[in-house]
């Protein structure tokens, strides 16, 4: 077995044009040869074929694919017979995200709404699938002509209604750091807030031309997003609408709790930010507040307990003499 190239043939598909190549697979322009469309093939590199790991995860994003039909998520497509692994999907003209921003740098605010908005949309058709997406970055948003956009990469979705990979080598983070949220960049797997992070950081660099958090080395920016606050918009972009600045912050909020619980929410707040600058903000409730629904019996018990000792060592007291008829004894005289 060897690496494909244009010209060859793979099953019912003629490959043509090298789209793209990264360090584990390519993906070629294809000729379905058998309805006549063109598509495109994500092929892995022969190297990583025999890696177990890596052909069930490559797996489990064909069946993610080919679980999700939205007009904003590139279609994945069965192929009549396989006989290696790859990925067949439907090709789409278009330009990605981060190839717009990179030629604008800081996109007018309408425009950068409107790819939020719609990201929003998308994120929250996955949430209600089951299923999280984990890599949201500008390299997988791509914009077709007409200002739509559709998600690429379903690489390390995690599908919660799927079986559960426990091979040690999937549970490292993975994904882009600058768009991973804190969670994950500790090691955890993730749910609709950490889809929300990597929009709501998307959105501040649109806005800003810049990262909430900015450094060469990897390491330093897991210990920045665990510890420190981002920058606020207005750093960057002094008359920012401060309701906009708040949707913003809040989506990227370092602790889950503090963020937005749905990809919706967020959306309803970017509809109308100056709205939600008025509403209050809802009570989200997570794993995090278990311990003090724990600590509140616990509390009372060590009060009960107290008092309990307490009445128990008035009644163990020595008593004093009193005089007869009840009169208090006289003070002690104090020596000359």
């Amino acid at each position: 077995m060897r690496d494909l190239s244009s010209g060859d043939r793979l099953d019912q598909y003629e490959l043509g044009d090298l789209l793209a190549r990264s360090g584990m697979a390519s993906i070629f322009k294809a000729r379905d040869t058998l309805s006549g469309d063109t598509v495109a093939l994500k092929i892995p590199h022969v190297q990583f074929e025999s890696d177990i790991v890596f052909s069930q995860r490559f797996s489990r994003e064909e069946a993610v694919g080919l679980k999700l039909d939205n007009p904003s998520v590139v279609k994945v497509l069965k192929p009549r017979e396989k006989s290696r692994t790859y990925i067949a999907m439907e090709y789409v003209e278009g330009r990605s995200l981060r190839a717009i921003m990179s030629a604008a740098r800081v996109l007018p605010v309408d425009k950068a709404l409107d790819f939020s908005r719609q990201l929003c949309e998308v994120a929250a058709y996955f949430h209600e699938q089951g299923v999280v997406h984990r890599d949201l970055k500008p390299e997988n948003v791509l914009v077709t002509a007409d200002g739509k956009i559709k998600i690429l990469d379903l690489g390390i979705a995690l599908d919660e209604s799927a079986r559960r990979l426990t091979w040690a080598g999937l549970s490292n983070p993975l994904g882009t750091p600058d768009y991973m949220a804190p969670e994950q960049l500790s090691g955890r797997r993730g749910d609709a807030r950490t889809d929300v992070y990597a929009i709501g950081t998307m959105l501040y660099e649109m806005l800003t031309g810049n990262l909430p958090y900015e450094s060469s080395n990897p390491h330093a920016l897991m210990r920045a997003k665990g510890s420190e606050d981002p920058r606020p918009l207005t750093y960057y972009v002094p008359d920012i609408d401060p309701a906009l600045e708040g949707v913003v912050l809040r989506a990227i909020a370092r602790a889950p709790r503090d963020r937005y619980a749905t990809a919706r929410q967020l959306l309803a707040d970017l509809l109308d930010p100056r709205a939600a600058a008025l509403r209050p903000r809802e009570t989200v409730r997570t794993r995090s507040w278990r311990p003090r629904r724990i600590l509140m019996p616990a509390v009372a018990i060590a009060v009960l307990a107290g008092l309990g000792m307490l009445i128990w060592l008035s009644g163990h007291r020595p008593a004093e003499r009193m005089p007869a008829g009840g009169a208090q004894p006289a003070p002690a005289r104090q020596s000359p």
